[in-house]
Formats: structure tokens, sequence, C-alpha cells
């Protein structure tokens, strides 16, 4: 297995710049053109360039780079969810500076995760299956059931992490009303309003993007109402879950 990593730079001119003087192989025929074109380039589709089938230390590994601040808007808007659905998955961080807004980005991200998995679940469900939601939030299969490749995807990442997702999502989960840890049976028990007035307050708490998406699925062309309006129509929709599915970003 390829090992993948991400670095979030504040300046990816300089950083490139630097990287091509140490590490010049590592790029593609893009390293003629220098660190501003190869920045350029970064900033389209998700904002992250990847240098991949990098041998390091007898492994192959390979490593995107991404501006802060493009990272910063995609956990709190998830404009892509091409990182955020990463960071919303057990990760090891290897270094990370004092950066408030980043903190409270990556926060953000997880808090967005738990709401959406509230919305597309049951009013009742397992710990597991909170995180299969939540792994595959930026895959294709069916909230209902994933099905196929997604849910071995799914499965493969949450099975062997259970303890990694718990000690990811605990500080959330115990702050959530919603959701009751039985500490002598080593499980989590979760009861969500599914009233059209607990549906409402989670979909005004998605990420905007998310918001944006929904609206453009239920709003019919030329009637332009307010997001606030729509999302209220979609919380006494009994399809309220797959609505949200529906309108979520795939990164995967």
């Amino acid at each position: 297995n390829m090992l993948d990593f991400v670095f979030a730079v504040d300046d990816s001119v300089t950083w490139h710049m630097m990287n091509l003087l140490k590490n010049r192989s590592h790029y593609s025929f893009l390293k003629v053109f220098g660190p501003k074109q190869i920045s350029s380039i970064q900033s389209y589709g998700a904002g992250i360039y990847y240098n991949t089938l990098v041998p390091c230390n007898g492994r192959m590994i390979k490593y995107g780079v991404i501006s802060t601040d493009t990272l910063i808007d995609d956990l709190l808007h998830w404009k892509t969810l091409y990182v955020a659905g990463r960071l919303q998955k057990p990760v090891k961080i290897l270094t990370q500076n004092e950066n408030s807004k980043l903190q409270a980005a990556l926060v953000s991200n997880l808090k967005s995760a738990v709401t959406a998995a509230f919305l597309m679940l049951p009013e009742s469900f397992s710990e597991e299956d909170l995180y299969m939601q939540i792994a595959g939030l930026s895959y294709s299969g069916d909230f209902r059931m994933i099905i196929g490749e997604d849910r071995s995807k799914v499965q493969n990442i949450v099975k062997p992490n259970v303890l990694h997702f718990q000690k990811l999502y605990s500080n959330i989960l115990q702050d959530c009303p919603q959701v009751v840890y039985k500490h002598h049976l080593g499980r989590l028990e979760a009861s969500i309003d599914k009233s059209p007035e607990g549906q409402f307050t989670q979909l005004m708490a998605l990420p905007r993007t998310l918001q944006q998406k929904i609206t453009s699925l239920v709003d019919p062309p030329g009637k332009n109402r307010d997001v606030e309006e729509i999302l209220l129509q979609v919380a006494h929709d009994p399809d309220c879950g797959f609505v949200v599915h529906q309108g979520r970003p795939r990164s995967v």
C-alpha cells in the first residue's frame, strides 16, 4: 500500500520552490514550468497538488500539497470534501503549528460529519453504524445500505480502526445530548430527533456548500426561495436523509 501524506502550507509558491531544489525528481514534467505555475495548477479542483510514486525508506509514498487557507475552507464548507473527507477518518498528524483557525476548522469538520450522519441514519443505530456512515460520506454508495466495492472500502476503514474513530469523535459525541455512552456495556447508544423541528436544526448546522447543493436539488428553477425556507421543506420530507445524501460532494 502506498503511504499518503498531505502537507498544508501557508505559502505554496515558496514551498514548491524549496522542494524543487531538494526533490526535483519527485515532480512530473510540470517541474520545467517552475513553482508559480505548479502552485497555479494546485489551485484547481480540490486545491491540492500531488507528487506520486515517490520512493522513500524502502517503500512508495505520495504526498499532496494544499494551502492552509484552502484546507480551512474545505473543512468549514465542504467545497469539495476531498481533504475534509479524509480528515473525518483517523489520520496521523505528524506536526501542527498553532493556527487557531485551522484548529477550529478541524473540529468543525468532525461536528459536520456527525450532523450529516445523524440526518442519514435511522432514529436508532449502533456506534459502528455511525462510523460507517461517517467514513462513507465521500463515497457514492446508497446511504441506506452501502453496497459492493464502496461497502468493502468503508468496512476496511472502520472495522480495524473503531478505537481510533472513538478517540477522534469521543469529545464531540460526549457533548451531544442525542448520544448516550453505555460505559458498562462498552458501547454507544443514540436516539436521534427525526421530527421536522429536529431535522431542521441539523440541516441548518450543515456546511454551506452542502446546504446550497440541497437547495439546488429541491428548489425548482425560477422560484429563487431562500435557503432557510427550502431546508424547512426538506426537514418535513420523509426522505430528508436521502436528499442530504444526494447533495454531498463525492470526493472518492
